[in-house]
């Protein structure tokens, strides 16, 4: 694809670099919207969205190391490689979530649901920004396919920052995640302009994440994502399941007691 936005005697601007600022700077943006039009106090929110930032970066990059650990060989070329890439997204969710469960025992003035509700279709609108940018870098790439919609990387770039294989037609597995998760803002952003119960609208996203993300991952062709149960699923279909359950048991729970 396109790994370079710019590239000058002095600089270069990676495209990937470009969307992921980009998509955290809109995910924050919509976060920080709906905390104004909910009347919640802004800054405290704006507070909230850099701890999350920093810690879905640092859990995304953790979780990217810990399944690649046993190729991981500290040299400088492994450290740059991880410095450079963004991650894992689930090792960034988790990541994100505990630094927003440390922010939220700082400030127990926040309502945790009501927040989160408000952050649940933030992140779905940056992923759908930030796959558009593994697509330009070559990185999470899919399998072969003769689909006439599939993908041929011919930049040496997407070779060395992704490790797409050059010449070969693939799925835009990218692609398909940027849509679903473009399906699945407008699907919370709507959920949130009806009568609901606090809560829901993560729980949701949670829960459809998780089940799309699961069957994603069978057109994906990037051997580095993980494998375990001997190859059966992948680290983050084995993630997804958890959090599918997990978000599944919070929202019948909640039902629960709500019908008591």
């Amino acid at each position: 694809m396109y790994p370079r936005l710019l590239t000058t005697s002095f600089v270069t601007i990676r495209t990937f670099g470009a969307l992921l600022a980009t998509a955290y700077l809109a995910a924050f943006w919509w976060l920080i919207r709906g905390a104004r039009r909910a009347g919640l106090d802004v800054d405290a929110v704006a507070s909230l969205g850099m701890w999350t930032i920093v810690g879905a970066l640092l859990g995304a990059k953790l979780l990217l190391l810990a399944r690649t650990l046993g190729d991981f060989r500290m040299t400088m070329a492994d450290v740059w490689s991880l410095v450079r890439s963004a991650g894992d997204f689930y090792g960034g969710f988790i990541g994100g979530l505990g630094a927003a469960a440390l922010f939220f025992w700082r400030h127990p003035e926040l309502r945790f649901w009501v927040v989160a509700d408000l952050a649940a279709p933030a992140i779905a609108l940056g992923q759908a920004i930030g796959r558009i940018g593994c697509l330009m870098a070559g990185d999470d790439y899919g399998r072969p396919t003769t689909m006439p919609w599939a993908v041929t990387f011919r930049d040496p770039d997407a070779a060395s920052i992704g490790g797409a294989p050059l010449g070969v037609p693939l799925h835009p597995v990218q692609v398909y995640e940027s849509l679903v998760c473009l399906v699945l803002f407008v699907v919370l952003v709507r959920l949130g302009r009806r009568r609901h119960s606090a809560g829901d609208i993560i729980v949701a996203y949670t829960a459809g994440y998780a089940a799309a993300r699961f069957v994603l991952e069978f057109f994906r062709g990037d051997a580095d994502r993980g494998f375990l149960f001997g190859g059966a699923l992948s680290t983050s279909q084995f993630i997804g399941i958890v959090m599918f359950v997990l978000a599944t048991t919070v929202w019948a729970r909640r039902r629960v007691q709500e019908a008591k």
